[in-house]
């Protein structure tokens, strides 16, 4: 599940480089900073919190993101895209800077510097899109869903929160792109196995994760050469 982060960008550098053409907000846990359908007019960074993307459709809704503190989001508009592609919502308070789509443009035109580090951000969110990709086409959801913990784990270590982690499994289960039966089988599996604990909220032992997941190699192995590759499991 993409978290991605901005290499050597922090508020305080988008205030030197902005100036007027940005703006500020806090938001409350579960918040919409912008809906699917909305104008793309901005590009968007996260200055504390953790951000949720989304995307619905007529069958179903799926979480394709979740984005920590240093992440952009919203660079679609600078590709001429002319309304928003997913609905963005806070997780817990957050706060996000809005930056004017005609000032980032010019930023980036003028500030090489500026731009280079925007470029590596992009490239790292392209990276873990390929991973999320490959993630959910060629693995089980139990390894999914251990990644997408992990993630979380990540989240509460570094926002240092003083309270339980609370997601619910119908949450989980869109993250993952599988039923919540499941993930409440797998939960039971991994609680069982001293992954996660429940202590008025869910709490998430990194470390066994990890080597939970270590134990679980990738499904997608390099084919050796002359040979095919292995028949796609839909076992899920």
């Amino acid at each position: 599940m993409a978290s991605t982060r901005s290499f050597g960008v922090n508020g305080a550098l988008l205030r030197r480089k902005f100036r007027g053409g940005m703006t500020f907000r806090n938001y409350r846990d579960k918040e919409i900073i912008f809906s699917q359908g909305d104008p793309a007019d901005s590009v968007l960074y996260i200055e504390s919190g953790t951000v949720k993307l989304t995307v619905v459709s007529a069958r179903k809704k799926a979480v394709i993101a979740i984005l920590q503190r240093g992440s952009f989001f919203g660079e679609g508009c600078l590709a001429r895209q002319p309304s928003r592609i997913c609905t963005a919502r806070s997780i817990g308070q957050s706060n996000v800077i809005r930056l004017q789509k005609k000032t980032t443009v010019r930023t980036l035109k003028k500030d090489p510097k500026f731009a280079t580090l925007f470029v590596g951000h992009l490239l790292s969110r392209v990276v873990r899109i390929e991973e999320d990709l490959i993630d959910q086409f060629f693995n089980f959801s139990e390894r999914r869903l251990a990644r997408v913990l992990m993630l979380f784990g990540e989240i509460t270590r570094e926002s240092k929160a003083e309270s339980p982690l609370k997601v619910s499994q119908s949450t989980l289960a869109e993250m993952v792109g599988t039923t919540r039966p499941r993930v409440s089988k797998f939960m039971n599996e991994f609680r069982k196995k001293g992954l996660v604990s429940y202590n008025g909220g869910l709490k998430i032992h990194s470390t066994l994760i990890i080597k939970f997941l270590q134990s679980r190699p990738m499904s997608v192995k390099k084919a050796r050469s002359g040979q095919k590759p292995p028949a796609f499991d839909i076992r899920r």
